[in-house]
């Protein structure tokens, strides 16, 4: 099975589909889009308006993987509803996490 995630030596880099104005903060699990590509689904009760949902996508992540939220950060996806993040934190643990979250 496909991750949503590429691990680096000191980070990882995680593919996120988020569902702004959900109607509340969730971690709904793994989708795969149409080229088999792994994302995270996560959903935020925020609106898009001003980074209102990115900052809550990214406060989410860091408490679902008990993380500072300074150690997650929006690469790129800024108004997509796809997004990267990167992750800096040991890849093990994070790993772990996700995959706890993930029910892998």
């Amino acid at each position: 099975m496909s991750r949503p995630y590429q691990v680096f030596a000191d980070h990882i880099v995680l593919a996120v589909r988020l569902t702004p104005n959900g109607g509340r903060d969730h971690v709904d699990g793994l989708e795969l889009d149409a080229d088999g590509r792994a994302h995270l689904k996560v959903r935020v009760s925020v609106v898009p308006e001003k980074g209102k949902a990115n900052k809550a996508l990214i406060a989410l992540v860091a408490k679902s993987c008990g993380l500072p939220k300074s150690s997650v950060s929006l690469v790129s996806g800024d108004t997509s509803r796809k997004k990267i993040l990167r992750i800096d934190a040991e890849p093990e643990d994070v790993i772990r996490k996700l995959d706890l979250l993930l029910g892998l």
